[in-house]
């Protein structure tokens, strides 16, 4: 009997991370903590802190928030066990209040670098990680925010959008895949093939290990593109060869995270152009890359 209960009582053990992948977090005392709601992906809760005070050119172009100026945290686990990780757009006089504030509350700083070149101001991408209960991790996360000029008013209500301009349907063309457009920009978010793990602990797509694919118009005819490809050490020259082909910068080569599986490279790109040209672009990087 005794031996019967421990197996028992070690299948429940084994069994129990993945019931709590399954559970997820639950909303309310999140969004509560945050002061705003977000989106619910599978298991991944993503609140979204854009950067709307700020105004950012690239060589005079006014990049939009969606663009390249978007602050998020994405939640996965359950309410007593969650992690917490996302990346945060800050000014440069903002970046070590920020990462003091979130090392007081044992968040994990993985990465602090550039995503864009040429940008006025210049700004730069915080990212971390933060393990306990989803409320202590949103009322810490926010404080946080608190020590920058983020934005933590409620939102207001996204405007419905309009008719896609004509370079919506070209970017698609292009690039072989149907996107988002939010607030005049068109976001892709690809997932890679292989799982990506941490701890033993899958990673989804939608906590910041898609390829992300980002393009808004730039000008009458043109368009800007931005983003970050997520890349094995096998596929990076490949992307930047095909990137540099179709005229597309690289702008940045690190790391998000320390401990994943495989180890993975996050590659930032920018080009200004035709819809169909940067599109092409991106579609030739993308096949280059093992993506569902």
């Amino acid at each position: 009997m005794i031996i019967r209960l421990r197996f028992f009582t070690l299948i429940c053990v084994l069994s129990f991370p993945m019931l709590v992948r399954a559970q997820g977090v639950t909303m309310a005392p999140v969004d509560q903590a945050l002061g705003r709601s977000g989106q619910k992906t599978g298991d991944v809760y993503k609140v979204s802190f854009p950067r709307t005070d700020l105004h950012v050119s690239v060589h005079g172009l006014a990049i939009k928030p969606g663009l390249a100026l978007g602050s998020w945290a994405a939640f996965i686990g359950t309410d007593d066990n969650a992690v917490v990780m996302g990346d945060l757009v800050l000014l440069e006089d903002e970046v070590n209040p920020v990462i003091a504030k979130l090392r007081s509350s044992d968040f994990e700083i993985s990465a602090v670098h550039n995503h864009l070149i040429d940008e006025t101001p210049h700004v730069m991408y915080v990212h971390y990680m933060g393990h306990g209960s989803a409320s202590h991790l949103a009322t810490a996360l926010r404080e946080g925010l608190a020590a920058s000029k983020t934005p933590l008013e409620k939102p207001a209500a996204a405007a419905e959008e309009v008719a896609p301009p004509s370079w919506v349907k070209a970017v698609e063309d292009s690039v072989g895949r149907k996107g988002t457009l939010k607030a005049g920009v068109l976001s892709y978010g690809v997932p890679r093939a292989d799982a990506v793990t941490m701890a033993s602990m899958t990673i989804p797509p939608a906590a910041g290990v898609a390829e992300a694919i980002n393009f808004q118009a730039a000008g009458a005819a043109n368009v800007a593109t931005t983003g970050d490809f997520v890349l094995t050490a096998e596929e990076v020259n490949p992307v930047i060869s095909e990137l540099q082909a179709h005229k597309i910068s690289v702008t940045a080569l690190h790391s998000h995270m320390l401990t994943e599986q495989p180890r993975l490279f996050f590659m930032h790109f920018w080009a200004v152009g035709s819809p169909e040209s940067v599109g092409a672009g991106i579609a030739a990087a993308l096949k280059k890359i093992s993506t569902k």
